[in-house]
């Protein structure tokens, strides 16, 4: 056996001193639809009531897109208003990822019409799909192409036509959703922690409770299932509500332990906005005071993806965050999926 010492694989050399490069976000935008649909409105479409809409679920009112309005269109829309607040053009863009469960089509990809719309060049492009926790998980994945130094800059949408899935004759989910869209752009900065860490998860064993059954592989449109109203959303409410408040509130506890911080440390709580109920259970569990909580379920309903990507847009404007203040964001969605984050403002 020879004894001469082959030479050490080139790689470790590459990787030693390496530092992953923090990853902040640098601004954020939103768009809703212009048309307005109150509880009142909803009255003289299904047996409802505005008391008992708000009562149940903190819903006032929710915007729903033009029917010439799809899904790209919304995140283009909120897109922009990030670009300009930060100053980025198209050409600077290196990835967009867009978070929906109602593209403009099963292919290609809404981020794909996205970048068409805002001018991002070639940039590469690709939509997931995690329902109402799609945001952070899309936050979460521009943080890892930003940290390994693949991509600079990072556009992540969360966008949703949500009244295209909605039967509006089932008044237990026709008063719940709306349609909006949420976008924030990502870059190192330095002199930042920005996002600090986060916290995914998921239960594909209680995938029934939320879903919409047929228009994907395992049931193709056809007139016996648009006529049974297979291609609408349908929900469990009660099992959802407790599966949310349990997995919301342990993924935010989680990401405040590896933080080592307490509640009382956080400036602003964005909790998923899809039911008030839901968003006070959180809330009480995690000891964080009314004044941290940022709520705008009341205006929008449940925007499914697009949720907390508004909610975070609407707090920064509204002057509830300020530079190097701490934000929890935690989301639950069908799937079931779960995710928090913390981010350093």
């Amino acid at each position: 056996m020879s004894s001469e010492i082959k030479p050490a694989c080139k790689l470790p050399r590459l990787l030693q001193g390496y530092q992953p490069r923090p990853c902040s976000i640098v601004s954020v935008g939103s768009y809703v639809p212009e048309r307005v649909v109150t509880n009142a409105d909803l009255e003289t479409m299904v047996d409802t009531s505005d008391e008992w809409i708000t009562s149940r679920t903190g819903i006032k009112e929710r915007r729903l897109a033009a029917a010439n309005e799809f899904t790209s269109d919304l995140a283009a829309k909120a897109a922009k208003r990030a670009m300009e607040k930060g100053g980025i053009t198209g050409d600077q863009i290196d990835l967009i990822i867009v978070a929906t469960i109602t593209p403009d089509m099963l292919f290609p990809s809404t981020a794909c019409l996205v970048q068409q719309k805002i001018g991002a060049g070639r940039c590469a492009a690709f939509d997931l799909e995690a329902a109402c926790s799609g945001f952070i998980y899309g936050l979460e994945i521009a943080q890892q192409f930003i940290m390994s130094g693949t991509f600079k800059t990072v556009l992540v949408i969360g966008a949703e036509k949500l009244s295209t899935i909605i039967d509006w004759k089932d008044r237990n989910t026709c008063v719940l959703f709306g349609d909006g869209a949420g976008a924030a752009i990502l870059q190192s900065r330095p002199d930042q922690h920005g996002l600090i860490t986060s916290t995914l998860g998921a239960d594909g064993g209680k995938a029934e409770l939320l879903s919409m059954p047929a228009g994907g592989s395992r049931c193709p449109a056809t007139a016996e299932s648009l006529s049974s109203g297979l291609h609408y959303l349908r929900m469990d409410g009660k099992e959802t509500f407790k599966s949310a408040v349990n997995a919301m509130v342990s993924a935010a506890q989680e990401c405040l332990r590896r933080c080592g911080l307490d509640i009382s440390e956080i400036k602003c709580v964005i909790p998923h906005q899809a039911n008030l109920r839901i968003i006070d259970a959180v809330s009480d569990r995690l000891g964080a005071k009314p004044e941290q909580v940022f709520i705008n379920l009341h205006r929008y309903g449940n925007t499914s993806a697009a949720s907390v990507a508004i909610a975070l847009d609407e707090a920064v404007s509204e002057g509830r965050v300020k530079r190097g203040d701490l934000i929890l964001m935690v989301v639950f969605g069908a799937g079931l999926t779960w995710g928090a984050a913390v981010i350093e403002w």
